[in-house]
């Protein structure tokens, strides 16, 4: 039996090993082709160490397009988002978890059911609405619909509140406290790591967010890193300067890698208690 076990072990190990290859594999790619010079990058066999390394693109991006308002209208709508929409995100789950009103048990399966409409189904009448009020090629209509919640982190959210007793909030109305009180005294403080992580993960989903910028956003000193990032693609691969787009790729890579790795503990906390609580 123990000899069955690391069998299985290893075969574990080595089928998670070739996953993890073919994630990072890529990812070491587009670093080593942005400190290539042009002529390497189609180079047989392929050169993962290039001598001498170039690091003129990384300087070069700067110039070529607007990278660094890309990154500023990218903080702006994550930070705003996520800031705000968690506020709205995390009332609305205790609401649902905590409090007694009509209905509400109908409401919130109505509110999941809109987590199975598509979003290519909406996209159109959305943009002809943004439109008539004058919002496309602005970073409104990237923020706004963000800043009255996330359905997925309600839902996450309201599991979690789910679990916590009672008692506490009965004692807490003896004392005199009203539900906000409640919400921001009690109920915060508890979420704090489930919400951390749901922080996070949304972050790192508006900052990577490439469809509605794309849509909706046309000057390019409006637009966010992603769309930036497509501009240089489609204005440079034709010149095969292969190493500038990997160079712009990789700087817009580096905040979510930073954010990914200072906050791995609650991303993996925020899976540990979905499993438990869910």
């Amino acid at each position: 039996m123990k000899r069955r076990n690391q069998i299985a072990n290893i075969i574990i190990f080595l089928i998670l090993l070739a996953g993890s290859l073919v994630m990072i594999v890529p990812l070491l790619w587009m670093v080593s082709t942005s400190v290539k010079e042009k002529l390497q990058v189609f180079q047989l066999p392929p050169v993962w160490i290039p001598k001498p390394f170039v690091w003129g693109k990384y300087s070069e991006i700067w110039e070529k397009g607007p990278l660094l308002s890309g990154f500023i209208n990218s903080l702006k709508v994550g930070l705003t988002v996520t800031i705000v929409g968690t506020f709205t995100s995390s009332l609305a789950a205790f609401s649902f978890a905590k409090l007694t009103f009509p209905h509400k048990n109908k409401i919130f399966l109505a509110l999941l059911g809109t987590m199975m409409i598509p979003f290519p189904v909406v996209m159109i009448p959305q943009f002809v609405f943004f439109s008539k009020i004058g919002w496309v090629d602005s970073l409104l209509p990237l923020i706004v619909p963000g800043l009255f919640g996330n359905v997925t982190m309600i839902f996450f959210l309201r599991q979690y509140i789910q679990g916590i007793p009672n008692d506490i909030i009965d004692a807490a109305k003896i004392d005199g406290c009203s539900f906000f009180k409640i919400y921001y005294k009690i109920i915060f403080p508890l979420t704090g790591p489930a919400l951390s992580a749901q922080i996070i993960l949304w972050f790192m989903g508006i900052w990577n967010d490439f469809l509605a910028p794309a849509i909706y956003i046309s000057t390019p000193e409006k637009m966010t890193i992603q769309t930036v990032i497509q501009s240089f693609n489609a204005t440079y691969a034709i010149q095969t300067d292969y190493p500038l787009i990997m160079a712009a790729s990789v700087v817009a890579m580096l905040p979510i890698i930073i954010v990914f790795i200072i906050f791995q503990k609650w991303i993996i906390e925020s899976v540990a208690i979905s499993g438990v609580k869910g």
